[in-house]
């Protein structure tokens, strides 16, 4: 459901030097926005909650201390959801008028939708809802989704699908946890993990590169390989001999002087381990590899239009090759982060479906780094909700919780991404004439 609006388009009989400006809407981001707000409506009707709700914006050891805020649950909540139908009505007027939805619109109503259900779920509680932790909780649990993100967004530059991000975060966590238990350091198990997500990217070329079959076939089955690969080694090798081969030591919290005392962000963001750090640094790395060096201009070059690269002179299969090692590497250090970080031991599937969170966001990004890297954020702020609300006795069903990091991204992909465009060639294998 699009609607198309033409400017400056000449009139009869005249013709006119000017480009014509086409722009085109969807309804989707207003349909998205009401769904929601009568789901908030529902909510807030059906199981209204008395009391306050109190926010803790400071922790011990800060620069200076925000007071707390308490305010009245269930009144910040409807508050919210009037400007949710504001907002609503903007976006359908806006398309009406062949407008498009602003991003800082989709960005508000995110917010307020968040500061509702905060609102509503805490009210009446004995404890504070601590926003440090919760900010904190959302970047550990995005790291994974972060690197994989990263490399599912290389991968679709270079012109491939990479459907195997689950897989091969599944094979560095499993790596690093064997490797980082035999040598006692996390760092060799780090390295392990990147040979291993490089390793899985490099099957992956191999049979949609050279061999040319379907990418999204070749990626479901290498997930799949994966999970029952590391499933039956973990049931027959390590489990027997967990203490040997299933107890890595982790990476240490680094402790930042000066920028971890800011209040609210200041903990979250700079009171934590390597990986973390490592995560900042690749983000823009990645950005600045993709846009402003030859290799990031090849690398779109074969993925958009790959026979106009090879008249130039540039292999497609060779950049597509590297791109795609490059990117396995990536995502073998989000891998890592399971059992380096997170924990000190493998668990059977424990990514839990994080690289198709990733590759979700890497569409949501609109195949761009940073902004794939922001969608996974809020992916892992989704997913850290349900710690918060436990903390504060929320009556929000855990089941729900759970699921809930996968509605936000049926939601910001359905509904909220807008109008984008995939690269030219992405998923389609080239063929030398």
């Amino acid at each position: 459901m699009t609607a198309v609006h033409a400017a400056l388009v000449p009139s009869a009989g005249s013709v006119s030097d000017q480009p014509r400006r086409v722009v085109v809407t969807s309804n989707k981001a207003p349909i998205a926005f009401s769904i929601v707000t009568v789901l908030m409506v529902l909510l807030v009707a059906l199981s209204p909650r008395e009391g306050k709700t109190k926010f803790r914006f400071s922790s011990d050891g800060d620069f200076f201390q925000i007071p707390d805020i308490a305010v009245p649950g269930t009144g910040v909540a409807w508050a919210c959801i009037v400007v949710l139908v504001v907002l609503t009505l903007l976006a359908f007027v806006r398309v009406r008028t062949n407008k498009p939805v602003p991003v800082l619109v989709s960005v508000l109503f995110a917010v307020l939708v968040l500061v509702a259900f905060l609102s509503w779920a805490g009210a009446g509680s004995l404890r504070d809802f601590p926003v440090v932790r919760l900010i904190g909780g959302a970047v550990l649990l995005s790291v994974p989704i972060v690197f994989g993100a990263l490399g599912g967004a290389i991968g679709e530059k270079a012109g491939v699908v990479n459907i195997a991000i689950e897989g091969q975060l599944l094979a560095g966590a499993f790596c690093a946890a064997i490797v980082g238990s035999i040598t006692h350091s996390p760092w060799m198990g780090l390295v392990a993990a990147i040979a291993a997500g490089a390793l899985v990217a490099l099957v992956l070329g191999v049979f949609t590169i050279t061999y040319r079959v379907n990418q999204v076939i070749v990626g479901v089955v290498l997930n799949v390989l994966v999970v029952g690969l590391t499933g039956f080694l973990y049931s027959q090798v390590l489990v027997p001999q967990a203490s040997t081969l299933n107890r890595t030591t982790r990476f240490p919290t680094v402790h930042i002087p000066f920028l971890a005392d800011i209040p609210i962000i200041g903990p979250a963001l700079f009171d934590q381990s390597i990986l973390v750090y490592l995560m900042y640094v690749t983000v823009p790395a990645v950005w600045f590899a993709m846009y402003r060096t030859r290799w990031g201009l090849r690398v779109r070059a074969v993925g958009e239009h790959p026979k106009a690269a090879d008249t130039v002179g540039i292999k497609v299969q060779l950049v597509r090759y590297r791109a795609l090692v490059i990117a396995g590497a990536i995502v073998g250090v989000g891998g890592a982060f399971y059992t380096v970080v997170s924990v000190s031991s493998f668990g059977k599937g424990m990514t839990a479906g994080a690289g198709y969170i990733a590759l979700a966001a890497v569409i949501f990004g609109k195949w761009d780094p940073v902004r794939a890297a922001l969608a996974a954020l809020l992916f892992g702020f989704a997913s850290n909700l349900e710690g918060a609300l436990s903390i504060v006795g929320a009556p929000v069903p855990s089941q729900f919780m759970l699921m809930l990091p996968y509605v936000v991204t049926l939601l910001a992909v359905a509904g909220l991404v807008g109008r984008s465009r995939a690269p030219g060639a992405s998923g389609l294998p080239y063929v030398k004439e």
